[in-house]
């Protein structure tokens, strides 16, 4: 097994070395708490918000989407208590324990918040902020789409955006920066039904994460104590991940996301109500929420392995280490990678009218440079479910070979057969 540590600094080589994510702006010595995601990163990314949107939204009649502004009316944050409660301590400021308990200065609280300006005129009547979270445009949208949308409560809104938070202490590679994605679902209910649907949540929560192959002694609830509760929350359950790192103070156990009952402090906030037959009243919500960002590094961390000595399909010999990354099906960047053997024509000719034939239905790579067992190494590194080979007799048989990442069985299967066989695969997952 790969220590804590190590794993973490192979991850963040993997991640640069293969084209995951790497600091923004590198160039220049990047800027801390902010990443770009590279051409395997955006895969993953949009994978994992591709399955939480089918799971969540696509598939339930009692959910419908949203894509609100990043800056929206100031009066929205002033409502919520942004502007005067979210806040955090900067300690920096304080006592230095590290060098004799000199004294840097008073503590003092910022606002976690980033400020912008709109309009050509920079006053206060311009400040405006990123949001810090996607809920709040949800709330404030809560009429225009229960009514647009003829949705009658129990019911949710969900969405998909960037949110940004001036952390202090931004680290951990991806765990907590400063830009994010989140994936929210505020659910409205009935205040007479909120705990049922706080635990169904919380469940369906759970078992997504399993679903898509977190191993399930590596994923755990934690129930917030009293003391513990934000104001607006009832109750509040962590899904936790057991990261490889010190997180939130302690070693491994930390946040992957959260699922709060924020009873109905948030439409109150804004002087939203629901009516129907039996009254007027103002719904609880329960807010299943998370980080893209946190998510992708879970399901990387979850899917590493490392082999020593490596494995191989072909008669080379390899001593090498050798990484797979076991992603989920669903969630690989790269689903087919095809594998010409010889770069040469004719072979070149019939292995690109292969990729042509999938490109359109599967995400495709194609790999013609050094040996098939280092390029079989590649795609195993990078989580490429499957790898199909294009050799000299498939220019007579019309077959190629599929090889599978987790089994390293080989099939050939007719060349107008693999769009089937691949469909047939992915639907397994």
């Amino acid at each position: 097994m790969t220590p804590p540590d190590d794993l973490m600094s192979k991850l963040v080589s993997l991640g640069k070395r293969r084209g995951f994510v790497f600091p923004t702006a590198e160039i220049y010595g990047g800027l801390q708490g902010f990443w770009d995601w590279g051409p395997l990163g955006v895969e993953l990314k949009n994978n994992i918000k591709r399955m939480w949107w089918q799971r969540f939204v696509q598939e339930r009649m009692d959910v419908v989407g949203l894509d609100s502004a990043i800056v929206t009316n100031p009066e929205v944050w002033n409502r919520s208590g942004h502007l005067t409660g979210f806040k955090k301590d900067d300690l920096s400021s304080g006592a230095c324990p590290d060098c004799g308990g000199k004294d840097l200065g008073t503590p003092r609280q910022f606002n976690l918040m980033l400020k912008t300006q709109v309009g050509p005129v920079q006053d206060s009547g311009s400040d405006a902020f990123l949001r810090p979270e996607t809920a709040q445009n949800i709330f404030v949208n809560f009429e225009t789409v229960r009514t647009t949308s003829r949705l009658k409560v129990p019911f949710g809104i969900a969405q998909i955006g960037k949110a940004f938070r001036n952390e202090i202490t931004p680290g951990n590679f991806i765990f907590r920066t400063r830009e994010f994605e989140q994936m929210e679902l505020e659910f409205f209910v009935s205040p007479k039904e909120d705990q049922k649907w706080f635990e169904y949540w919380v469940e369906e929560s759970m078992k997504w994460f399993t679903d898509l192959g977190i191993k399930s002694d590596s994923i755990r609830q934690y129930h917030q104590k009293k003391e513990e509760l934000a104001h607006y929350a009832k109750a509040t359950v962590d899904v936790e991940f057991n990261w490889p790192f010190s997180s939130q103070g302690g070693k491994g156990w930390g946040e992957l996301m959260g699922i709060a009952n924020r009873t109905d402090f948030d439409l109150k906030a804004h002087n939203l109500k629901y009516k129907d037959e039996s009254g007027e009243f103002t719904p609880y919500v329960i807010e299943p929420s998370f980080g893209v960002e946190r998510a992708a590094l879970a399901f990387l961390i979850n899917a590493y392995e490392e082999i020593e000595g490596g494995r191989t399909t072909t008669t080379e010999s390899n001593k090498e280490t050798e990484v797979v990354l076991r992603l989920h099906k669903s969630l690989a960047p790269i689903k087919v990678a095809v594998l010409p053997l010889s770069k040469k024509e004719p072979l070149a000719k019939l292995a690109t009218e292969v990729f042509d034939s999938l490109k359109s239905k599967f995400m495709c790579a194609y790999d013609e440079v050094s040996s098939i067992g280092r390029r079989y190494r590649r795609q195993d590194e990078v989580g490429t479910p499957y790898c199909v080979t294009v050799d000299f007799e498939s220019l007579e048989d019309k077959k190629a070979t599929v090889r599978d990442r987790d089994t390293m069985k080989q099939e050939r299967i007719p060349i107008a057969e693999l769009n089937d066989y691949c469909r047939d695969k992915f639907n397994e997952s």
